[in-house]
């Protein structure tokens, strides 16, 4: 049986990113998180490998998530792509 791809879009805001991005990756069948501003702009592409330990993936992108944290808080809002496997 093959892996299913979903993905979904998440609006948040900016002050709420890095928690909800956290929670994201602790779930722990997400494979890459992208962060956009509101007219789609990049901020920030997150691919988390299989099989990846909750615990290692966030210490691997702590440094990138307070990075964009600081960024984000002075936005409105962001959306949140997720790609899953189910």
């Amino acid at each position: 049986m093959s892996d299913r791809t979903l993905i979904e879009e998440i609006e948040v805001a900016g002050r709420e990113l890095v928690g909800r991005v956290t929670e994201l990756i602790r779930e722990g069948n997400v494979r890459r998180v992208i962060i956009r501003k509101e007219n789609g702009e990049v901020l920030l592409d997150l691919p988390l490998t299989a099989g990846v330990a909750a615990g290692g993936a966030l210490v691997a992108v702590a440094p990138a998530l307070a990075a964009v944290g600081a960024v984000a808080a002075l936005l409105a809002r962001v959306k949140i792509e997720v790609v899953r496997v189910k």
